[in-house]
C-alpha cells in the first residue's frame, strides 16, 4: 500500500484526473474498476473520481511496489530528482528563463522567438521544459508528483513575448480560464508594412486552412475556407511611430484566434515586417539584408490582469526587444518617448 497526500501545487483538481497524471501508463477504465473494487481511496473511504482534491487529502493505494512502479513509470524520474538532474531536454546554460513576474500560483516568462511555446513532438524542447527546470531549481516542482506545470497561453514559434505557466492547479485553472474568458488584456507590439496614421478598430471573419497551416480573413461571412466555417474576430491597432514605408503599431488583441495579428493586418495591406507567411516579400527581403530580421517582427508585450475587487489591476510588461530598437533606429522612427508611450497606450 501507498498513501500519497496531496499538496497545494496539486489541490483543485478532480480525482480522476490526478490519477491519471500519477499512473499515466494505467488505462482509465483500469482505474475506474479500482476505485469501484476500494483498492484506491480517498480520505479512508470509497471515491468515485469525479470528487476535487483539496491539500491535504490522503489517496491511498492498494498496489503492489510492482504495480505500481509499472503504472507510474516514475522511478527514473524520482532517482534523477534526488541527484539533482535535469528535465529531459532542458539543456543546463542553454537558455535562461526571463521571468517576468511570479507569485505562488503562476509565472509570466518572455519567451524568445523561434522557441517552440510547448512541445508538437515528443522529441521536441519547448519552452514549458524549460519552466520546469526552473521550478525544479527552486524546489517548486517535484517530477514524480501528480501534477505536471503548463502553460495558458501560446505564442506560435516565431513570435516572442509573455507566456503564462500555471504553477500549480488552481493557478492554472485560473488563468487559463481568464485567457478564455477575454478578461486578460493582451497588447502586442509590431512593425507593419506601409504608414498607418490613425487608431481604429477591425472586424473581420477568420477561417483555418490546416494543411497549409495558414488563417484565412474576410470582411463578410462566407463559405470559403476547408471548413466553411469562420469565426467573428476583432485587432485593435494603435500606431506609435512611423513614416511612409513602415509604423510601429500596439495592438490590442480582443479575440485570440491563431495568427489573427498577422493574417488581419496582411488583409487590409499592412502585413508584419518579416513575416513569411502572410508578409510582403520585398520588405521581408530588404530587412533580412539590412537587419538580419529572419522571423516575423511580433511581440507579446503587455498584459493586463485584473485582479479581486478593492486590489489593484496586474499589468506585467516585456522591455522592448533589441531587434525591434535596431530596427525602429535605422528607419529614424526609435525615440527616448517610445516606451513610455507604448505603456500610456491602452
Amino acid at each position: 500500500m501507498k498513501e500519497l497526500i496531496v499538496n497545494s501545487l496539486e489541490a483543485g483538481q478532480r480525482f480522476d484526473k490526478y490519477l491519471v497524471k500519477f499512473m499515466p501508463n494505467a488505462s482509465k477504465s483500469f482505474l475506474y474498476k479500482m476505485l469501484r473494487k476500494k483498492n484506491i481511496l480517498l480520505n479512508g473511504k470509497k471515491a468515485d473520481g469525479s470528487e476535487k482534491i483539496a491539500e491535504g487529502d490522503s489517496v491511498k493505494v492498494f498496489f503492489s511496489d510492482e504495480t505500481l512502479e509499472k503504472f507510474t513509470g516514475k522511478i527514473t524520474s524520482a532517482q534523477k530528482e534526488e541527484s539533482g538532474a535535469q528535465v529531459s531536454g532542458a539543456k543546463p546554460g542553454a537558455f535562461k528563463l526571463s521571468v517576468l513576474y511570479e507569485n505562488d500560483d503562476f509565472l509570466a516568462v518572455n519567451k524568445p522567438s523561434g522557441m517552440l511555446s510547448q512541445k508538437a513532438d515528443k522529441n521536441d524542447v519547448s519552452l514549458v521544459e524549460y519552466i520546469e527546470q526552473y521550478l525544479l531549481d527552486k524546489g517548486h516542482y517535484n517530477p514524480s508528483s501528480a501534477y505536471r506545470p503548463g502553460i495558458c497561453n501560446r505564442l506560435d514559434r516565431n513570435t516572442s513575448g509573455i507566456v503564462v505557466a500555471g504553477k500549480s492547479v488552481l493557478g492554472l485553472q485560473k488563468m487559463s480560464e481568464a485567457f478564455r474568458n477575454r478578461t486578460i488584456a493582451k497588447y502586442y507590439i509590431c512593425v507593419v508594412k506601409g504608414k498607418i496614421a490613425k487608431r481604429a478598430v477591425i472586424k473581420g471573419y477568420l477561417s483555418k486552412d490546416t494543411k497549409a497551416n495558414k488563417a484565412l480573413v474576410s470582411d463578410n461571412p462566407c463559405d470559403e475556407g476547408e471548413s466553411g466555417k469562420y469565426s467573428e474576430i476583432e485587432t485593435e491597432y494603435i500606431p506609435v511611430a512611423g513614416n511612409d514605408n513602415v509604423t510601429l503599431l500596439k495592438v490590442h488583441l480582443i479575440t485570440g484566434k491563431t495568427h489573427q495579428i498577422r493574417a488581419h493586418l496582411a488583409h487590409i495591406g499592412h502585413p508584419v515586417a518579416g513575416d513569411t507567411k502572410y508578409g510582403n516579400y520585398e520588405l521581408n527581403k530588404s530587412y533580412r539584408k539590412k537587419y538580419k530580421i529572419t522571423s516575423q517582427m511580433l511581440h507579446a508585450f503587455e498584459l493586463n490582469v485584473p485582479q479581486a475587487e478593492g486590489e489593484k489591476q496586474l499589468c506585467i510588461k516585456t522591455p522592448v526587444p533589441e531587434e525591434f530598437i535596431e530596427v525602429l533606429k535605422g528607419e529614424k522612427l526609435w525615440g527616448p518617448g517610445i516606451p513610455e508611450d507604448l505603456e500610456a497606450l491602452h
